[in-house]
């Protein structure tokens, strides 16, 4: 939803399809998250059907005509994918590309190079921050694991140790930083600035990772002291080919995205003129679709060509790249109906109205709600489109760095306390061998320490920008 529909339904210009109270409408918005978290959590339904039927149940329950709440999620689904979708497209054939042609393993293998002893935590969470930049979290762990079994059974270290920091790095990227889904969705539902919420993400995601990772990794060895489990170590794309891209080619093309955008956010505080030419240039090749773009292209060259790859190769790789998002691309489009249900309904205008004599900052409500429904649903993208349809409302009146921090506080709330509804919970508990209550005194603690410490951080922020 952009920034001026939002305003307009604050501004009561937008009727909302159904007369419902306020009372009706707060029993509505529980019931359709009780059908989601129901459909997820007890009949193990996909997100992408719970989060379509949670709509219609939402409308339902409100009043809504039927035919007004499938066409308010449809329009909300269209939105999304079409404000999104290509750039999760183009993120996820980054990361393949990244990957197959062993360029994450150039980077892996050359800082562990140079790291050794106390350092290797902070080498660890380093790797993991770099090459969690354009992978979707999932894709990271499996990519990371064979480094951390190996690095922790060589050297002779403490699997949480070496584990956490990795893990820490790659959920904070997840949750905090775009290109990733759930913060590309938040920035699209509440109008955010897309180069200030980077800026200002990667400015919350430094110091969180810190505590959560290297810091928090030796009171996690404490508590859970296990070796690396003996088993085989999963093969790395790397070690099936003859040569790989060099350590420069592949940091500057992953950064790539990133400079650019970030380019573009400073261009348009330094020149603040539309009309000026060079902020006009940098609108165009900082915007997040030129920017992934680029990377991909250049990644042809910089990482496809030097591993050998054939034009065949290319074409196949990114075939295969964009294959395993098409549920990611479902989920994300169906929170957007979900989103845009709620507003239709008339909750935006409900939360305006209650929270208005609250004296809970809209930061602090954002990330609660977002808490909530993680907690619930165990899906930190489900939570975050959730909470950002939710709240999306309270930016009418914000400032851009503000509402760039509402979606950072979106995104923090959404990684609170995984547990044995996350998918996540297992990968990391079945790869490190660990049971589950080893499993929740590790990675759901670190997960919640990473949410406490990136919403507090965003409340500060909030006082001095």
């Amino acid at each position: 939803m952009t920034r001026l529909s939002v305003e307009m339904l604050a501004a009561d210009k937008v009727e909302p399809i159904t007369s419902a109270g306020h009372a009706q409408l707060g029993i509505a918005v529980l019931a359709g998250i009780a059908v989601i978290v129901l459909l997820i959590t007890k009949f193990k339904l996909h997100a992408f059907l719970a989060l379509t039927i949670g709509s219609l149940a939402l409308g339902a329950f409100a009043g809504a005509p039927l035919d007004k709440a499938i066409a308010s999620f449809t329009a909300g689904l269209g939105s999304t994918v079409a404000g999104v979708g290509v750039l999760i497209a183009l993120g996820a054939i980054l990361g393949k590309l990244l990957a197959d042609s062993g360029g994450a393993d150039q980077i892996v293998d050359t800082i562990l190079a140079k790291a050794g002893g106390r350092s290797m935590p902070w080498a660890m969470v380093l790797i993991a921050s770099v090459i969690g930049l354009p992978l979707f979290f999932e894709v990271g762990v499996v990519l990371l694991i064979p480094v951390v079994l190996m690095v922790a059974k060589r050297g002779n270290y403490s699997l949480m140790r070496i584990g956490i920091p990795a893990l820490a790095g790659l959920s904070v990227m997840h949750g905090l930083v775009p290109p990733h889904p759930g913060p590309l969705v938040a920035i699209d539902a509440v109008g955010a600035n897309l180069g200030v919420t980077l800026a200002l993400g990667v400015l919350v995601a430094v110091p969180t990772v810190v505590i959560a990772g290297p810091l928090f990794s030796k009171v996690a060895a404490r508590w859970v002291d296990v070796p690396a489990p003996d088993r085989m170590i999963p093969q790395r794309p790397s070690e099936e080919l003859e040569r790989r891209p060099g350590f420069g080619a592949t940091l500057a093309t992953i950064l790539l995205p990133v400079v650019l955008m970030l380019s573009k956010a400073l261009v348009d505080i330094v020149v603040d003129d539309p009309e000026h030419t060079v902020q006009r240039v940098f609108d165009v090749v900082g915007s997040p679709l030129i920017a992934l773009l680029a990377a991909v292209l250049v990644g042809i060259f910089t990482l496809g060509r030097p591993a050998g790859f054939s034009r065949e190769r290319i074409s196949q790789l990114v075939d295969r790249g964009l294959a395993p998002i098409a549920g990611i691309l479902l989920i994300v489009g169906a929170g957007g109906g979900f989103k845009q249900t709620l507003i239709d309904c008339g909750v935006g205008q409900m939360v305006l109205d209650v929270s208005k004599d609250w004296s809970i900052p809209a930061l602090l409500l954002a990330w609660l709600i977002a808490v909530a429904i993680r907690l619930a649903t165990g899906s930190a993208t489900v939570a975050t489109i959730s909470a950002a349809g939710l709240v999306a409302p309270l930016a009418a009146d914000m400032s851009t760095p503000h509402t760039a921090l509402l979606v950072l506080a979106i995104g923090a709330g959404s990684l609170f306390f995984s547990h044995v509804n996350d998918a996540g919970f297992w990968l990391v508990k079945e790869y490190f061998g660990l049971s589950v209550g080893q499993n929740i005194k590790t990675w759901s603690v670190m997960e919640t320490i990473i949410s406490v410490v990136a919403g507090g951080l965003v409340l500060l922020l909030s006082l001095v920008v």
